[in-house]
């Protein structure tokens, strides 16, 4: 427990964060643990999709959100940012006064890490509005208690994920990559996810989860063709299996020039790579018109992480 606070937050001025979408450029799975988790080797890209959520002096916890697929985002205390505002103030010794407003622009159950990063963001904006002075590791702390995706909402850029993918080591990028996001109707769960997974392997042997080493020198590099032919996602066919029409929108978007098409995360988002902003403004207007997605999305990579605007 870090230093007390006398109870009942300080009342400050609203603080704004802003946070990124994230895509997994490579998502190696594991059996599943004893604790139900997987161990993955998780390649984290922080992508220019961004949420906002603002902390605000209230007399009480409350959570409100605008924005595409707002009414989807639950308001209650199942919400991670909602989670985080908590979870800091009982480290703190704070009363959790204080209302988060999301403004939503990345995917809401899209494999895109939106609760996450709402988690983040909401963390980091209660920490100013509070003058807790947590430090960077107990932040990441209490992200990784809020979940696995949640630490690398915080940090942004590039990293390698691995445990349940909540323990990160950076990564260096050499350059910009593009991307085109096919946004889907409805979400996927990604616990469901997972157990399909669990159904589809059952009788192989699943390897250890690695980083792969092309990949990473691709990333490092900053060479789209060379990601492009080492991005993987063991995911996939289990998104797939529980939603076979992505299989179009993946076709779709490498007819119209893609150099890689892949499932981001869970799904049921799919994650499309570029050459240049050019193309990418080519392939979402292909995926827009090919009516296998609801809309689609333009964005670059690397991204920074949760920050104060």
């Amino acid at each position: 427990m870090s230093r007390a606070h006398t109870a009942g937050a300080p009342v400050g001025k609203a603080v704004t964060v802003r946070v990124p979408a994230k895509v997994n450029v490579q998502l190696a799975v594991g059996a599943a643990r004893p604790d139900g988790f997987h161990d993955l080797a998780n390649v984290f890209l922080a992508v220019g999709l961004y949420d906002e959520v603002t902390a605000a002096p209230a007399d009480e916890l409350r959570v409100t959100c605008s924005g595409p697929d707002a009414a989807r985002v639950p308001l209650d205390t199942t919400n991670l940012a909602a989670r985080a505002a908590l979870a800091l103030a009982e480290r703190y010794g704070i009363e959790p006064a204080v209302h988060l407003h999301i403004a939503k622009d990345i995917p809401v159950a899209g494999g895109m890490a939106g609760g996450s990063a709402d988690g983040a963001a909401a963390l980091v904006a209660c920490d100013a509005l509070w003058g807790t002075g947590a430090s960077r590791d107990e932040l990441l702390a209490i992200c990784a208690d809020l979940g696995s995706d949640v630490p690398f909402s915080l940090v942004g850029g590039a990293a390698l994920g691995t445990g349940r993918g909540e323990k990160l080591t950076p990564i260096e990028v050499g350059g910009a990559f593009h991307w085109v996001f096919a946004v889907a109707d409805g979400g996927l769960s990604t616990p469901a996810v997972y157990g399909e997974f669990d159904r589809l392997t059952a009788d192989a042997e699943v390897p250890g989860p690695t980083a792969s080493p092309a990949l990473l020198a691709a990333l490092r590099s900053g060479d789209s063709g060379a990601l492009a032919a080492a991005v993987s996602n063991d995911l996939q066919p289990a998104a797939l299996s529980l939603r076979p029409a992505l299989a179009d929108t993946l076709a779709a978007g490498t007819a119209a020039g893609a150099l890689a098409a892949l499932v981001s995360g869970s799904g049921p988002t799919t994650a499309f790579l570029v050459a240049d902003e050019a193309t990418a403004e080519k392939v979402a207007d292909a995926l827009t018109a090919s009516g296998t997605c609801r809309n689609a999305r333009v964005a670059a990579s690397p991204a920074p992480g949760a920050h104060v605007v």
